[in-house]
């Protein structure tokens, strides 16, 4: 992936089974969210070949391969409004828009929408303003939104970004129980922290400077050695009941 001159992404052969949930970590400009972008169906590769859901990107109606996938990203919170209810931001996805018009939905749409809802810990705020929640509430509702067309891609672009302590756990707990579903769909997240990574991911990647330092089964691709290598620092890694923890080796 080639941008403005400047290689983003190079020599990238990747692939994601619809049973495993990938983590993606590198520093700043390694080329993460390139990658995620491409992988929405958002971007296409300057060289080499795509394909998301079995579609080649290029020979597909984007239009019609982007409600399979489900996309979450701070981005993406920018383009809703303030003052939508929480309710219209999530059931809209059903239309892949952002701003309720004039669509007509189904009671199918609103039940699917009440129960995504109830599942990310949001019962009772159908009705709240998205501009009104806290952080950790936005990010949430951007969740539920981004599963509420049952995708068979879930993209989590660094989805505890900014959050505090416990707005993080909370998350990363219902991200964990999520991932560890056997009715969820592949997962890809983008993270710059590996005390992020919720238990029920199985696989990971490493960037750094738009190439792959490390990539596969977590356990394997995600060590202290890994991290020391991407990250151009000595960084120690631990690891406890399905969790990671990492700082400068001493």
């Amino acid at each position: 992936m080639v941008r403005d001159g400047n290689t983003i992404l190079d020599d990238i052969d990747w692939s994601v089974a619809s049973d495993e949930r990938w983590v993606i970590l590198g520093p700043n400009g390694a080329g993460k969210t390139t990658l995620l972008q491409i992988a929405a169906a958002a971007m296409h590769p300057t060289r080499g070949t795509a394909e998301v859901l079995q579609e080649s990107l290029g020979k597909v109606d984007v239009f019609e391969l982007r409600p399979m996938i489900g996309f979450a990203s701070t981005a993406m919170a920018r383009q809703i409004p303030r003052g939508e209810s929480v309710i219209d931001t999530v059931i809209t996805a059903a239309y892949s828009v952002t701003g309720r018009w004039n669509e007509e939905y189904e009671g199918i749409d609103d039940r699917r929408a009440q129960r995504v809802l109830k599942e990310w810990g949001l019962d009772g705020f159908a009705d709240r303003r998205f501009g009104s929640l806290s952080d950790g509430e936005q990010k949430r509702v951007q969740i539920a939104r981004s599963v509420m067309t049952d995708p068979e891609l879930l993209l989590l672009d660094e989805p505890a970004a900014s959050l505090d302590l416990g707005a993080r756990e909370e998350l990363v707990a219902l991200l964990g129980g999520f991932a560890s579903s056997a009715t969820s769909p592949a997962i890809v997240m983008v993270t710059h922290h590996v005390e992020e990574i919720p238990e029920g991911f199985t696989h990971a990647m490493l960037l750094a400077d738009g190439t792959v330092r490390a990539a596969g089964p977590i356990a394997e691709a995600l060590t202290s050695e890994t991290l020391t290598e991407t990250f151009g620092m000595p960084i120690e890694l631990e690891e406890h009941d399905g969790r990671y923890t990492a700082r400068a080796a001493r």
